[in-house]
This record gives structure tokens, C-alpha cells and sequence, in this order.
């Protein structure tokens, strides 16, 4: 009698391993790490293109946040950076729900970032009190926002006229 060798067959998918991707993670799954083979940890992207970074005080996340823009939007997220601190320098920073936020201790905080897949955009907390109104209307009342794409050119006395307004009224507690 001849035996066949038998090759190992991958198995058809059951319901238990379908449920083991991570679409279908639980909750309190433990979530992946990041970590490459160099041991250095690699913020995720999420959708958009927006990193997932921890939530964080300082101007240490927000850095972090910046480094990992994907392509040209680091650049507009390094000149914003910049750009918020030289009109405001007494400014507070902090990254929650994966966007970074600009504040003012004991007021609240003025203004968000968040990256999208076409633009980075800039929420204004209470842009509706500034003059003239950034352009992008909102859901929630009294916020606008400026929508950067990568043709655009930054209208830096413009955005420095909004960023000093918005931190000179009342703020968000976010």
C-alpha cells in the first residue's frame, strides 16, 4: 500500500476566527502596540490619516502628534504649531481624542487640529465672535473652522489676527 503524503491545508475560516479580527475586537481587547522589529514604537493613522496618539498635556504630545502627519501635512501642522505660539507664547497644549489643542490656563482651550485625507482642518471653539469668521460653518454652535489643503496658501496675518481673538475670549473645557 502507497501512503500519500497529505499537505497541511489551510483551514476554512469558522465563526470563532472570523470573530478574532479586528474588526470584531471586543472591548478591552488588548489594542496592537506598534512596535516595529527596531523595538521603536510607530504611531497608528487613523482614518484620514490622523495619527492616534495618547492623550496628553504639553507641548511634548502635540510635537509627537505633529511628527507623525503623514506627508505634506506635517509641514502645515509644524507651521501652525509655530505660528500659535508666536502669537500666543503663554499658550497651553494638549492632545485628546487624537487632535491637538491650543488653550489658555484657567480659560479653556481656543482652538483644534485634525487631520483629514485631503486637508488639515483648524476648529476655532468660538469663531463665530471672530471678525472677519473663518470660513467653514459647524454643526456646534458658535464654531467654525479653516479647512488647509495642500494647494492652499496660508494666510499667516490672517490666521494670526483669528488665533489672537480666539485666545482672548472665553474657552472650551474639553
Amino acid at each position: 500500500m502507497i501512503k500519500k503524503k497529505v499537505s497541511a491545508k489551510k483551514k476554512a475560516p469558522t465563526k470563532t476566527s472570523m470573530n478574532k479580527s479586528p474588526k470584531f475586537k471586543k472591548a478591552g481587547a488588548k489594542k496592537s502596540t506598534g512596535m516595529r522589529n527596531s523595538g521603536k514604537k510607530e504611531p497608528i493613522l487613523l482614518s484620514g490619516g490622523n495619527p492616534q496618539i495618547a492623550k496628553g498635556y504639553g507641548d511634548g504630545p502635540v510635537q509627537e502628534y505633529i511628527a507623525a502627519m503623514p506627508g505634506w501635512k506635517k509641514e502645515i501642522g509644524r507651521k501652525l504649531d509655530e505660528l500659535i505660539v508666536r502669537t500666543v507664547p503663554h499658550v497651553s497644549k494638549a492632545v485628546k481624542w487624537n487632535s491637538p489643542l491650543y488653550g489658555i490656563e484657567g480659560h479653556g482651550w481656543f482652538l483644534g487640529v485634525h487631520v483629514f485625507a485631503k486637508y488639515v482642518k483648524i476648529a476655532f471653539f468660538k469663531g463665530a465672535s471672530l471678525k472677519p469668521m473663518p470660513p467653514g460653518s459647524s454643526k456646534v454652535p458658535g464654531t467654525r473652522y479653516l479647512d488647509i489643503r495642500e494647494e492652499d496658501g496660508i494666510d499667516e496675518a490672517q490666521l494670526s489676527s483669528w488665533i489672537k481673538q480666539a485666545s482672548e475670549l472665553p474657552g472650551e473645557k474639553l
